[in-house]
């Protein structure tokens, strides 16, 4: 009998953790470098900046180097020029629609020089607006950026996190964006107005009621992190203590995101060998510690943290860098924490991150090969950056959603998603500068397991607008533009299935739900090379992968202007 339980226990655990994958791609994407020694490292942008569907990737640099901008050209990146020539020592930089003309601007911030600002004046053609924008024009030691909606306005207003261990005297700036002119609204706003060594911020709701609430990450004890509560009317009330969220410790990230799925947006912040804390939202205006509860205090130096649904099955994962190489033993060099499905956390072992044994601080999540399985990109100091490509092989599903606003921002930030599946709903939030000094992907990647059918996703704006969509079917990428139903062709070609997969010689496709006729298969392998292209007919079709070297390859069926992608995996 104890055999018998040691073998299921043996068989739950394989089945709990085998299928999660991850390799480090860096070198062969062509994204293999590193900040260089540093003052407590580099920020990093998973952000799509030209719009082409793909997520291109955006490092800061030190001293003297141009900042890096990498193009994903269908999942291999090239380093190009737009003509931004930012040498300072940069940290945080940051892509947003600013003037809401439907293209990407771009900003970074600096602790050697001056933070600038990039217009984007179309086919990414940039024009430095720094001095004429209305943000400060001088040193004051800045890490965090990250922009939101105080006013719900339609356009995206930035709080600026400044870090001066030199005068002792730079206090952090909100700035209300007045028709593409910044405003500094701090004193009238009611923040702080003393240095507190801010590193992050990060615009949420935290009680659900339509505005924008700002969280800062202070470091050092003496400073406690700040919660401002927005009042609607251009102010805010600070209840960091009353929350519970004003917590004293080496505050480093602001890492939003609903770990237990309860419609309440929870807050993780990082910190040094005390512990990190994840601060849980009870939904009634306060915060809990939980992180020694669901196991994810890490006790280790800890800079970046991103949440992510690695495996798509409708949990949050969590991923955390650390300043540490892996020679002290008594602390993680890194941690991948897997969500058991009942919110607890624990360290998989066996799934990729054994060698994740580089000093790094920031990170963000974006999926660079449209395979709906989100990756993770990691800024090291002196050893080159890590992308942590996520090979992860299941049958779960997914969806991805990329949102436009109208009266809203352009870019959708500010707006509450949930997304009900199998019964169970999910919540994502939008958010522009994020963990520490990282921009995540715009996309919202959830995973919904094994249910094939999204029942609906609601998606809550901050003009008020409700969008609602029922019955959507899984894997597929989702445009939503605020206040408009989906189009024909977002239904046209909503589901495909592939059988076998695995699969060792013929691949069948079925096409389901379906008014297309003709559509043509194309086949990539990891490097984002084209080794297949077909085109098909009627609503079943067959490819021999028979001659195909074992491995991992991206598929996509495209219909019109319809494309969906799916993962197969040749045995």
């Amino acid at each position: 009998m104890n055999k018998y339980y040691t073998l299921l226990f043996f068989l739950c655990s394989y089945f709990s953790y085998s299928q999660l994958s991850f390799q480090d791609s860096s070198g062969a994407k062509g994204v293999g470098v590193s900040y260089g020694a540093s003052t407590y490292g580099g920020g990093v942008s998973f952000c799509d900046f030209d719009g082409d569907g793909w997520d291109d990737i955006t490092y800061s640099t030190t001293d003297g180097e141009e900042v890096y901008f990498y193009k994903n050209n269908n999942g291999v990146f090239s380093l190009i020029d737009l003509g931004i020539n930012d040498t300072y020592r940069t940290k945080q930089v940051i892509w947003i629609d600013y003037d809401s003309d439907g293209d990407k601007d771009f900003f970074a911030t600096s602790i050697s020089g001056l933070n600038k600002f990039y217009r984007n004046d179309g086919n990414m053609s940039f024009t430095d607006i720094t001095a004429t924008c209305g943000l400060f024009t001088d040193n004051k030691y800045t890490y965090g950026a990250s922009f939101g909606d105080i006013d719900n306005d339609g356009d995206l207003d930035v709080m600026i996190c400044n870090r001066d261990e030199v005068l002792f005297d730079q206090y952090n700036y909100l700035y209300r964006n007045d028709a593409g002119i910044f405003v500094d609204i701090t004193v009238d706003a009611g923040l702080n107005l003393t240095n507190q060594l801010s590193f992050t911020s990060a615009f949420f709701d935290y009680n659900n009621d339509g505005f924008q609430d700002i969280y800062v990450a202070n470091d050092k004890v003496a400073n406690i992190n700040r919660l401002y509560e927005n009042d609607g009317d251009g102010t805010f009330t600070d209840v960091s203590v009353s929350s519970g969220a004003g917590i004293a410790i080496d505050a480093m990230s602001t890492t939003i995101g609903d770990y237990n799925n309860d419609g309440w947006f929870d807050i993780y912040i990082t910190n040094t060998t005390a512990g990190n804390q994840l601060l849980e939202n009870i939904g009634d205006g306060t915060f809990v510690n939980v992180s020694p509860t669901v196991g994810t205090e890490f006790l280790s130096i800890a800079w970046g943290a991103v949440f992510i649904d690695a495996d798509n099955d409708a949990d949050l994962d969590l991923y955390v860098s650390a300043m540490e190489d892996g020679t002290n033993p008594a602390r993680l060099p890194s941690a991948f924490y897997e969500n058991d499905g009942t919110n607890n956390y624990s360290i998989p072992s066996g799934i990729g991150f054994a060698n994740d044994t580089r000093i790094s601080f920031s990170n963000a999540i974006g999926d660079f090969n449209n395979d709906g399985y989100p990756d993770i990109i990691v800024m090291n100091d002196t050893e080159n950056n890590f992308l942590w490509e996520n090979t992860t092989s299941n049958s779960n599903n997914w969806i991805k959603i990329n949102l436009t606003g109208v009266t809203s921002n352009k870019d959708g930030i500010g707006s509450k998603i949930e997304i009900n599946a199998g019964g169970a709903s999910q919540y994502r939030y939008t958010l522009n500068g994020e963990g520490y000094i990282g921009q995540n992907s715009n996309s919202e990647f959830v995973g919904i397991g094994t249910s094939t059918t999204i029942d609906y996703i609601k998606v809550t704006w901050l003009s008020g607008t409700v969008d609602t969509f029922n019955n959507i079917s899984p894997n597929q990428t989702l445009n939503i533009i605020e206040g408009q139903a989906l189009s024909v062709n977002e239904y046209d070609l909503t589901s495909v299935q592939l059988f076998p997969n695995p699969v060792a010689d013929k691949l069948n496709i079925r096409l389901n739900n379906s008014s297309t006729t003709n559509f043509k298969v194309e086949l990539y392998n990891l490097l984002g090379k084209k080794v297949l292209s077909e085109d098909k007919e009627g609503l079943n079709a067959r490819i021999d992968l028979s001659n195909y070297a074992t491995g991992i390859y991206v598929l996509k069926c495209i219909a019109a202007d319809k494309v969906i992608t799916k993962k197969v995996i040749v045995e």
